[in-house]
């Protein structure tokens, strides 16, 4: 009687041990690899595009503005040339607020940091563009980058210096990128606080970078949506076509948050995901 209670508990032990080991082994294959195509770099890369969409445009309007003394301004023959492709040309409104436009052709160039555009980009201010406290406002005309249409409405205004003296920006931005026939689109809108790092005082692109920081609620393709909180500032760069730097925390249609940490500055497609005390490695594309 006491052998048979003796095997007894010892195989019941056998079996919650092995049970533990299985459940840990799934655990463990289940945390290992992310399955979610939201979570594997989704929504990091549709973060990552629009995040650099927006920086590239109020960029290029910025140097049109510093460039621009009058209609006809062709860039590929100035100092700041910010495409190899683009011809600005400027009009008075009645009301005497200034248009410039940026026009890309209708077909598509090759420009100088090797995306493809074609259409037209449309600023409209009052005043001097770049007086603290003038305010400008950034519409499309079938505008394309790399065969993906960019539609919506920016309205930037400078907010003059901050206490370190960097020149900085506030930015209103509601846009949508078709991805093209079949593939859907990007719909972005929040408010960013965009702080120029480098290169204010040259007048080459090259060596501009920014930090980018607030909060928009993104919604993929598939419809899910989600809110993207920044930590530290994003940091973007002319000529990478990649968040450098920064991290982002992700609110998730389930309402479970995750963090995203786009690296330490250097310019690819690598970064990290952290949801709960799992951090997993995710390629932008």
């Amino acid at each position: 009687m006491h052998k048979s209670r003796l095997f007894l508990s010892l195989g019941t032990a056998v079996i919650t041990v092995g049970l533990f080991i299985f459940t840990a082994a799934c655990q463990r294959k289940t945390n290992d690899t992310l399955t979610n195509a939201d979570d594997n770099g989704g929504y990091a890369s549709d973060h990552a595009k629009m995040e650099q969409n927006s920086n590239d445009v109020v960029s290029i309007a910025d140097a049109a503005a510093a460039t621009n003394s009058g209609s006809g301004v062709d860039l590929r023959t100035t100092a700041t040339t910010i495409s190899g492709c683009a011809t600005v040309s400027r009009s008075v409104t009645p009301g005497g607020d200034s248009i410039l436009t940026i026009d890309f052709g209708t077909t598509d160039c090759t420009c100088a940091d090797g995306k493809n555009r074609k259409g037209s980009i449309i600023v409209n201010y009052s005043g001097r563009y770049k007086d603290n406290g003038s305010t400008h406002t950034i519409t499309y005309s079938n505008y394309f980058v790399n065969d993906n249409q960019l539609t919506g409405i920016k309205t930037v205004t400078n907010m003059g210096t901050n206490a370190t003296g960097q020149v900085y920006y506030t930015v209103n931005v509601n846009d949508t990128l078709n991805l093209g026939t079949g593939n859907g689109e990007i719909v972005w809108s929040g408010t960013r606080t965009r702080t120029w790092l480098t290169g204010y005082t040259t007048t080459e692109r090259s060596d501009d970078s920014y930090l980018i920081a607030g909060t928009t609620s993104l919604t993929r393709a598939n419809g899910n949506t989600f809110t993207m909180v920044i930590g530290t500032p994003l940091q973007v760069a002319y000529g990478c076509a990649w968040i450098e730097a920064g991290t982002v925390t992700v609110t998730r249609p389930s309402g479970v948050s995750a963090t995203l940490n786009y690296g330490d500055g250097n310019c690819d497609s690598e970064a990290q995901l952290t949801i709960g005390s799992h951090t997993y490695n995710i390629t932008l594309k």
